[in-house]
């Protein structure tokens, strides 16, 4: 049970965290578009993402799969430049671009699941139960990222309630301070320096 709690732990603070910046700016990135009436949507879209995640995890950990960090750290930061711009281009989600945004959500995790894929690795050692500890974690990564998503939520639904055509904005306005933030971030870890 301690190592249940100890790599849930580790997950809900992947995710809730100062150092986990780039990771909530794609969560929030993702879900900005939608409202609360759209829950099982943006479920799908953060469920998407953290098999993504899990999946590069896994691979790492069993020594399948192995990444550079510095491209992968290059690599995060892209993925929400790609999908704040995206947010601006596409303007009202369709269905289209809903799907679109799903696959995206799946490929991104895996690179996101890079970034983490080193370090996690390291703490596993081969006395302890690879796929309960990996289930635990992801356990609270997902919970952590519902967390964020269901705050960001409700901050949406109460400007819809102030002004219905608040929100439209919000997703404008988060969607460029986001794709500021992380440009600067992809330009601070820019490979070729």
């Amino acid at each position: 049970m301690a190592d249940f709690i100890f790599y849930f732990n580790l997950g809900w603070f992947h995710i809730i965290s100062k150092d986990a910046l780039d990771h909530l700016f794609f969560i929030v990135v993702l879900s900005v578009g939608y409202s609360f009436a759209q829950w099982r949507n943006v479920l799908i879209l953060v469920t998407a993402f953290t098999i993504g995640h899990s999946l590069t995890l896994f691979l790492s950990v069993l020594d399948i799969i192995q990444f550079k960090e510095k491209y992968v750290e290059f690599a995060i930061p892209c993925t929400i430049v790609f999908s704040a711009a995206m947010n601006l281009y596409s303007g009202k989600l369709s269905d289209k671009t809903a799907r679109i945004q799903y696959i995206l959500a799946l490929v991104f995790g895996f690179i996101h699941g890079m970034g983490f894929a080193n370090s996690i690795r390291f703490m596993l050692t081969s006395e302890q139960h690879l796929l309960s500890s990996l289930f635990s974690f992801n356990l609270g990564l997902e919970s952590g990222q519902i967390f964020v998503v269901l705050l960001l939520l409700f901050f949406l639904w109460i400007m819809a309630r102030i002004n219905l055509r608040f929100p439209k904005y919000i997703v404008i306005l988060f969607s460029v301070i986001i794709l500021g933030l992380s440009f600067k971030m992809a330009f601070d870890r820019f490979i070729f320096f």
